[in-house]
């Protein structure tokens, strides 16, 4: 049996588990798309959050990409997020950066090439404005640092996009956050508190930048 064909086997098996526990589960699914949160993290696959959260996958609208980046000219980053606050109504925005991030570290070592290398720029410009806090640091310090510092650069770039912007001008009631997640004990910790406006969004930036 192909390591493939052993996945299938296992979607068959998970799936009848369900039905088996509650015959209209995905019909009710196929029929409801409420989810009350979008995550946006990093791909690597130690960080899916419906497992660091202990919630179902369906309540996560997910976005994810190398090092938790948002980029206001990725037309997917920002139309997910349109998609997420405008028709999914969700009330939370994440941005999750995690420690032993393989793209924080590639930065640091400048080991970066290719389309990667263009994709993570924005991580180098940061690291090079915060050279003074990552001096006298070891090299695991170094990548704490830059790897939550990120998460708050993204977290600002959420905030400023047209979509959260307006949203906050129409006065919904959508709260931005900034975790970290610790690879090495599964504890995530919050950065920023709740940022429910365009002041309070500017108070980070302000703080941080």
């Amino acid at each position: 049996m192909s390591e493939l064909h052993e996945l299938l086997c296992r979607n068959f098996s998970w799936a009848d588990k369900i039905k088996s526990r509650s015959p209209d589960f995905f019909k009710n699914l196929s029929e409801r798309h409420r989810p009350k949160y979008l995550w946006i993290g990093c791909s690597d696959s130690r960080t899916a959050p419906d497992r660091l959260l202990d919630l179902p996958s369906e309540q996560i609208f997910v976005h994810r990409n190398i090092a938790n980046m948002v980029h206001s000219d990725d037309a997917s980053c920002m139309s997910v997020i349109q998609y997420a606050v405008d028709q999914l109504k969700v009330d939370h925005i994440v941005v999750c950066g995690h420690s032993h991030c393989g793209g924080v570290r590639a930065v640091l070592e400048e080991q970066t090439s290719g389309p990667i290398d263009q994709w993570l720029k924005p991580l180098s410009v940061l690291k090079t404005s915060i050279a003074g806090k990552l001096k006298q640091a070891s090299l695991n310090e170094r990548s704490v640092t830059l790897a939550e510092l990120n998460v708050v650069k993204q977290v600002t770039n959420v905030c400023k996009s047209a979509t959260v912007q307006t949203a906050w001008e129409m006065g919904e009631k959508l709260s931005v956050h900034g975790w970290i997640f610790d690879v090495s004990t599964g504890i995530l910790k919050d950065l920023l508190g709740d940022i429910t406006s365009a002041r309070s969004a500017a108070a980070v930036k302000e703080q941080y930048f």
